[in-house]
């Protein structure tokens, strides 16, 4: 094994370290407390995996007094700078989507980057500088060194980018220091880019939401699922804060007290009061929240002090230790959608009850919006809400081409808080459901305003719940994935919410035996209104593990009279690319093995442009045909199969006939007597 260099390597650096005028405060002057406990809070969570510490740390302050830690992690080794994985990034995971220590203690930059993710984690902290350093001597004894300099930040999902190439470390002088980080800030990373890094997170938050239920599931008695849903959503209600108003809370502010008001829940109440009324909801909304998470958070039991602890503070710290960093980095996902159909695996509903509480997978919502033709501009609700995830991802498009279309930073910070205050809503019945979708969309900053505890289809007026609540919400777009055993698989819904609207367009997800005869008459009197456009058949295992109907999506016009010569879309999309799987133990139980991401762009197309974007799809899955409008049962279409024989089936048939005529002949001379 070559020899360690490693304190060759910390004196190297920490020579220029001292040499250099540094805008900074220096560690033995207390650096700065929030990193020192950010870190003995992970180190205590992980047991000690991972190493140990960063080997220096620094607190450096710009021109516009903003600081930022930078933490300095030694190997002294040859080829011992960084490791990266087949896509280019820094391959501090497993193929389980779990830390990989190998790497994180073996390689310089993989440890600072992973220190980093801890800061990012456990600190307000939202940009930090991770440098790795390593070297070997040559033939002659002389230090050669290698520097690896990455930014881990909420914009890179705590990925991290390589800022550049460096030779020593006087980009940190003071006189540098404003440049280096201007270098930092110009870093980008392109949709796509971003969109991988945003697909990695996703599926380490699968792992995490795994491990976190089953820990709480098996070693955490007492706790139904309803208890979980609210403890995850107060928990992280609690450490989000206010900036300047309301401090995140801290799991060591959890004192375990036994008298009432110092109670751990007491103290968590507190400070998602406080977090509420910041956010200025209806008193009516704020006071329904208040009261649902206090009826598990101030329970006796949840309170109850064991061994100096209560559960409530176990299972708080677990839940910010395995879920806060990805909700510090920024990810715009349906976090609790995930969260809810995970703890929905462990329940033992019936099947028809577990159909109906299946929540959208994100790429599905995604296709859903994007097929609904959101833009900047709409106006978009949901009548069956459940988690928001179709919200969430309507939120994203919107916001998304706000970006792409808004170049002064005033008209879009202006376009971003109408379009959450104001161009969303949404309706949820069930309260434990209602719960996460007011906590996504909190997570998202905020678009909960206009979430409704209400039965879209009885006490619903079509106004907004908040604000203007005696003007009518201008839908133009309406998303659904309904409860199917409601009336017509849940076309009861779509004729409401599309009776409410003037135009624009609506697609659902929803069985597909709605659409050939368990929902005639809703969709009869559906189409006296409106166009339907496309019918796209689904995956049959869409919803492996969690349901087990065939699920159809129909996109329409609104506001349109279906006029019989309307030529519509049947889409046969039961390849979409994607291999699914139904096993717990799985790192990944979704995988793109057939073009996934090119399917569903061209589905896109084929529903907004027609025949001409063919490309992946066949001209059997691709279909135009009109239906009767005063039928109700046809809109599930496929291509005719053309039995006309051809001349080339002909020949075949005529060719396989003979070879039967001479096989036979051969046999039955074969079988003459004298041979």
């Amino acid at each position: 094994m070559a020899q360690s260099i490693e304190p060759n390597i910390a004196d190297l650096a920490n020579g220029w370290l001292k040499s250099y005028k540094l805008p900074y405060k220096l560690e033995q002057e207390s650096i700065n407390t929030e990193i020192d406990k950010a870190l003995d809070d992970y180190f205590s969570k992980n047991g000690g995996a991972g190493g140990n510490r960063p080997d220096a740390k620094l607190l450096l302050q710009d021109k516009n007094l903003h600081y930022y830690p930078i933490l300095i992690e030694y190997k002294g080794y040859k080829d011992k700078l960084l490791k990266l994985d087949s896509n280019g990034q820094l391959e501090n995971r497993t193929t389980k989507n779990e830390p990989n220590y190998k790497n994180i203690n073996s390689f310089a930059v993989n440890g600072a980057v992973h220190y980093a993710n801890a800061i990012l984690h456990h600190t307000s902290f939202a940009d930090i500088i991770a440098i790795g350093m390593t070297g070997y001597k040559d033939e002659a004894g002389n230090i050669q060194h290698q520097i690896g300099v990455y930014y881990v930040a909420k914009s890179n999902f705590g990925v991290g980018q390589k800022v550049g190439e460096f030779t020593d470390f006087s980009f940190l002088k003071k006189e540098n220091f404003d440049a280096f980080m201007a270098q930092v800030k110009a870093l980008s990373l392109t949709q796509e880019e971003l969109d991988k890094l945003k697909e990695q997170r996703e599926k380490e938050i699968d792992t995490s939401l795994v491990r976190l239920n089953n820990d709480i599931y098996q070693n955490e008695k007492g706790l139904g699922e309803n208890d979980r849903v609210y403890l995850v959503a107060a928990s992280i209600i609690a450490t989000l804060g206010v900036p300047n108003k309301v401090p995140v809370l801290d799991k060591s502010e959890l004192k375990s007290q036994t008298y009432l008001g110092g109670r751990d829940g007491d103290i968590l109440m507190n400070r998602i009061t406080a977090f509420l009324n910041e956010k200025e909801l209806p008193q009516e909304k704020k006071d329904l929240i208040i009261r649902t998470l206090s009826n598990t958070l101030l329970t006796d039991n949840i309170n109850k002090v064991e061994n100096g602890e209560s559960q409530l503070k176990r299972v708080f710290a677990k839940i910010i230790d395995d879920l806060g960093i990805y909700y510090k980095i920024g990810l715009t996902t349906d976090f609790t959608g995930k969260l809810f159909n995970e703890m929905y695996g462990w329940l033992g509903f019936t099947q028809d009850k577990l159909n109906d509480v299946v929540l959208t997978p994100s790429y599905i919502a995604t296709l859903l919006v994007r097929l609904a033709r959101v833009t900047k501009d709409s106006y978009v609700w949901d009548f069956a809400a459940g988690s928001a995830g179709l919200l969430v991802a309507a939120m994203n498009e919107m916001l998304n081409d706000a970006k792409n279309t808004l170049h002064s930073p005033e008209a879009l910070m202006q376009k971003e808080i109408h379009i959450k205050a104001k161009q969303l809503l949404g309706l949820e019945l069930l309260s434990s459901v209602y719960m996460l979708a007011i906590l996504n969309m909190i997570l998202m900053g905020d678009g909960s305003s206009n979430i409704l505890n209400k039965d879209s289809l009885k006490d619903f007026d079509g106004n907004y719940g908040f604000g203007k609540t005696d003007s009518h919400f201008p839908a133009d777009t309406f998303v659904l994935n309904p409860p199917y055993s409601a009336s017509g698989n849940g076309m009861n819904f779509v004729e409401k919410a599309l009776s409410m609207m003037q135009h624009g367009y609506a697609a659902i997800i929803i069985q597909n035996s709605a659409g050939s005869g368990k929902a005639k008459d809703y969709n009869k009197r559906i189409l006296q209104k409106n166009t339907l456009l496309a019918s796209i058949k689904m995956p049959i295992d869409l919803f492996i593990g969690k349901s087990s109907v065939q699920t159809s999506i129909y996109v329409f016009k609104v506001g349109e009279k279906h006029h019989p010569s309307q030529m519509v879309k049947f889409i046969d999309f039961s390849n979409d690319g994607y291999t699914r799987t139904n096993r717990k133990k799985a790192s990944n139980n979704l995988k793109d093995t057939d073009r996934a991401k090119e399917r569903y762009e061209e589905l896109v197309n084929l529903v907004h442009f027609g025949k001409s974007k063919l490309n992946i799809f066949t001209e059997t899955q691709y279909y135009e045909n009109t239906i009767d409008p005063q039928n109700g049962a046809d809109w599930n279409q496929t291509a005719p199969i053309d039995t006309t024989p051809t001349l080339q089936d002909f020949k075949k048939t005529v060719s396989d006939y003979l070879a039967w005529e001479v096989s036979n002949l051969l046999k039955q001379q074969g079988e003459s007597p004298g041979k």
